[in-house]
């Protein structure tokens, strides 16, 4: 967010973003397991009703941003367009892991704003998707309220049902697939996922996690991702995207229109 917000004012012209996480001590996953956070099963069951707390990861990801116009002036390889990106801070809650719904909805609709767009183009949520008893549903409600009705249906993933939470790295871990799903037209499975949490009320949205590799559930055009991301200390994060322009995404500079 911050990145594209100073390519935007002309800060700069190229920006990395991204996030590593390594265990190197002990300390916190102490402190996890005191507080009952962690799985005691090691597996990662986002939105099901066997979640029964979340696995720690390791790992890093970084993505190269320019503004669309250059790269395409320059003919690189765009792997997709982020549309619009906000953040904000969760304020008091009730603890680690039961953000601010509030604060969640209000976030998701300032992003789709910023990125024009319809909540019902949406056809992939990447989710926190953490795998905990409590701020699945959270986060499940908070995104119902925005982008739960509509004509078409929408898949809820989580790539942490694959590699575990990676902290610092989960929310370019999420990026870095929704750009791939983009890219497919396809959404992976989520693994890990039987049933849905009792706490969890999925009748009348059109939610569903998909639990084979799935075609894009929208015949909206283009496609459109959205990311939800969420941090310990209360930051919320979402980010709309979508494909990159045909030309552009096997990085042959394209033709500039004559003005006018």
């Amino acid at each position: 967010h911050l990145a594209c917000g100073a390519l935007g004012s002309g800060e700069c012209d190229l920006a990395l973003a991204g996030g590593v996480t390594l265990i190197l001590g002990s300390r916190t996953m102490r402190s996890f397991a005191r507080m009952g956070m962690l799985s005691p099963t090691g597996r990662c069951r986002t939105f099901d009703a066997a979640a029964d707390g979340f696995v720690r990861g390791e790992g890093c990801g970084v993505v190269v941003l320019k503004r669309l116009a250059d790269a395409l002036r320059d003919g690189d390889r765009v792997l997709a367009v982020i549309r619009g990106s906000a953040v904000n801070q969760d304020g008091r809650s009730d603890g680690l892991a039961a953000p601010s719904a509030a604060a969640q909805q209000a976030l998701f609709r300032e992003a789709l704003e910023r990125a024009g767009t319809d909540p019902q183009d949406v056809g992939m949520i990447e989710t926190h998707g953490t795998g905990t008893p409590i701020g699945d549903p959270i986060e499940f409600s908070s995104l119902a309220q925005v982008y739960g009705v509509g004509r078409d249906r929408c898949a809820l993933g989580s790539v942490k049902t694959n590699l575990g939470h990676l902290e610092p790295a989960s929310g370019v871990s999420g990026l870095i697939k929704a750009v791939l799903c983009l890219q497919r037209g396809l959404v992976p499975p989520n693994l890990h996922f039987t049933e849905w949490n009792p706490a969890i009320a999925p009748e009348g949205t059109r939610f569903f996690v998909p639990t084979r590799l799935t075609e894009w559930p929208t015949g909206s055009s283009p496609r459109l991702a959205a990311v939800s991301s969420f941090g310990y200390s209360g930051p919320n994060a979402p980010v709309v995207l979508e494909p990159a322009p045909v030309a552009a995404s096997s990085g042959r500079p394209v033709p500039r229109r004559p003005a006018g």
